[in-house]
């Protein structure tokens, strides 16, 4: 309901809209400047974002790829024997 009243109120003259009483509406310049800012701001939005990702990611060459100070060893199984192993980070 809100698009097809933003709708109306871009495409019905001002003269119009005068005529009926409604004096208050913003401008009309606001009916194609607004979209336009929004959709800058999302994109920025997103370029900012992958910006901010890649300076926090760790470059290709470091260890921090393969593992971390996290990383836990395998824990021993003593009643599953012959069964497929638990996952497990591997070392380098």
């Amino acid at each position: 309901f809100g698009f097809f009243l933003y709708c109306l109120w871009a495409f019905i003259p001002e003269e119009w809209l005068h005529s009926i009483g409604l004096t208050y509406w913003p401008q009309k310049y606001w009916a194609l400047a607004m979209p336009i800012y929004l959709l800058v701001a999302i994109s920025v939005s997103f370029l900012v974002l992958f910006g901010i990702n890649m300076t926090n990611t760790a470059p290709l060459d470091s260890v921090d790829n393969i593992t971390d100070v996290f990383a836990q060893g395998q824990k021993a199984d003593s009643d599953c024997k012959g069964g497929v192993p638990r996952l497990k980070d591997v070392s380098v």
